[in-house]
């Protein structure tokens, strides 16, 4: 526990150096993205949810009256059950939501660090690992994403897999199939990743192992399958209802999301050495490039000396993670989109580029030690400390662009949290092509009076949802304002500086001389002017 506590906070000390000015923003920035608002609608749907009825916790107030709006997303229960008590003490959103966020980045190089300490007995080649793991270029894609950056239980995962074939107690084994749970809990993508992935190390682990040894695994491991399976089962159900209704992303969107071989040449626009040449070629979430000195370590691991039974293991699984992230462009994830439910639910799998990651940076650990091997005691600290620095090099992108993100409520939603219950919607509304619109920032907002709101942001949208978008698309028409009587909206909020000036003052000349809207008035929504309506 020593060793980690340590080794937590030297890659706290890098993280803090690697996102800057992050730190020095804390509670109040953040990356420019809609994602950063709906995450921070999550956390508050969730504490606001356990404190008032548990029993509706996956029923978010967005998309209205749409049960289980929580499961149309990955809800983080792992990142929401640590962010309830912080919010619950008042503590500012925006700082609850970077805390977590770069949590998730220490504790995934603290984790991994552990694991390649125990595979080759260098603290050295930990290092090295968590470095790898923390800030390859896949971590800056998806800065905003929170559940992206909770890789915190891949390398417990591993570590507990590979005690229970060296012990065969099922103790381990339960412990392997709880740190597959909670990775699921806290990212559904990498849960099911995990889950593929380590039943594949499992297998290739126990190949060659004695009849003792094999049953003994195998039997822990059936028992953690399990365990897994039993803490997963109340959070499995309400998404397994929920994609009945929704049904499966379609063959154009995993093409469109899935890697090419040429994603892992290709870095973040940002990165100092290799963003300027990435740049061209770089597409959403395919900037997978995982470093030159990574990649060279990993060679030096496996041809150096002779490559042990687990190096093999993880060079394969490897492998094989990087065919998958191929996604229907490949043969594994295409034949596991046909034949497992869980794959039809996925639209990215350029996001197996993360254990793509993981796995190089474990061989990188072994070409690490390897060399270290050859070295004496103060040779092996300059070793260290040199490829830190060049793997800190490659991946720099600091400063971050970051922009200011509002803790308290703008005078508009202040004063909407005053006012009577009721039902809300707010204009502009996007079309179902422009999506999304300003509706993240909507959900974030109504965190402020936590009214029913008909606008919603997530991963999935229902087809309610966009068949109300075009009911609404020529709002203030007639039309329009029958479609809010149906869904007996209440407050009619008008966002004229999210028009285009000329649209925005004509939709609000509109709004005021339709008799069916009644004005309440004009109020500050911390972008410019709002007005707000009933309707009569």
């Amino acid at each position: 526990m020593a060793r980690f506590v340590r080794s937590a906070v030297l890659f706290a000390a890098l993280t803090i150096v690697m996102t800057w000015p992050q730190a020095a923003r804390l509670a109040t920035s953040a990356q420019e993205h809609q994602d950063v608002y709906f995450n921070m609608w999550r956390f508050a749907w969730v504490a606001h949810a356990l404190a008032s009825a548990p029993s509706h916790l996956f029923d978010g107030n967005i998309f209205y009256p749409e049960p289980r709006a929580l499961t149309f997303s990955d809800a983080m229960p792992v990142e929401a059950a640590i962010a309830a008590p912080l919010l619950w003490s008042r503590v500012p959103p925006v700082l609850v939501h970077n805390l977590l966020l770069l949590a998730g980045i220490v504790l995934s190089a603290a984790g991994i660090a552990m694991l390649a300490r125990r595979l080759t007995g260098s603290s050295g080649a930990g290092l090295t690992a968590g470095v790898i793991f923390a800030f390859a270029p896949y971590r800056f894609e998806h800065y905003m994403h929170m559940e992206l950056q909770w890789t915190v239980w891949i390398p417990w995962a591993f570590w507990a897999l590979h005690r229970t074939i060296d012990t065969g107690h099922l103790r381990d084994g339960a412990l392997a199939g709880v740190f597959t749970a909670l990775q699921f809990l806290s990212s559904i993508y990498y849960g099911i990743f995990l889950a593929t992935l380590l039943a594949l190390s499992a297998a290739l682990l126990l190949c060659g192992a004695r009849g003792d040894v094999w049953k003994r695994g195998v039997r822990a491991l059936l028992l953690g399958a399990l365990v897994g399976g039993a803490v997963l089962a109340p959070y499995v159900v309400p998404y397994g209802k929920t994609r009945q209704q929704v049904g499966s992303r379609s063959e154009a969107q995993v093409l469109e999301f899935g890697a090419r071989p040429s994603s892992y040449l290709v870095a973040t626009d940002g990165n100092l050495l290799y963003g300027a040449r990435s740049a061209p070629r770089g597409r959403p979430e395919r900037r997978l490039f995982p470093g030159m000195l990574a990649l060279l370590l990993a060679l030096v691991g496996l041809l150096l000396r002779r490559p042990t039974h687990e190096a093999i293991v993880y060079l394969l699984a490897g492998i094989t993670a990087f065919e998958m992230s191929l996604g229907l462009r490949g043969y594994s994830f295409a034949f596991l989109y046909e034949h497992v439910p869980f794959f039809t639910a996925l639209r990215a799998p350029a996001r197996l580029g993360i254990f793509v990651v993981f796995f190089l940076a474990i061989l990188a650990a072994y070409g690490h030690a390897a060399i270290e091997g050859t070295l004496a005691k103060r040779g092996a600290r300059v070793l260290t400390a040199g490829i830190v620095a060049v793997l800190l090099l490659e991946y720099w992108v600091a400063p971050l662009r970051l922009v200011p993100f509002p803790n308290t409520p703008p005078p508009l939603y202040a004063w909407l949290a005053k006012q009577p219950r009721g039902i809300v919607v707010e204009f502009p509304m996007p079309m179902p092509d422009t999506l999304p619109g300003e509706e993240a920032r909507y959900a974030y907002m109504s965190t402020f009076h936590w009214m029913p709101l008909l606008n919603g942001y997530s991963g999935y949208y229902p087809r309610p949802y966009l068949a109300l978008l075009n009911d609404l698309s020529g709002f203030p028409d007639e039309k329009a304002a029958s479609v809010l009587r149906q869904r007996a909206a209440r407050y009619v909020i008008v966002h004229t500086s999210l028009y285009t000036p000329d649209r925005g003052g004509e939709v609000l000349t509109q709004a005021l001389a339709d008799p069916a809207l009644a004005e309440l008035g004009h109020f500050d929504d911390g972008h410019g002017t709002a007005v707000v309506f009933t309707l009569r």
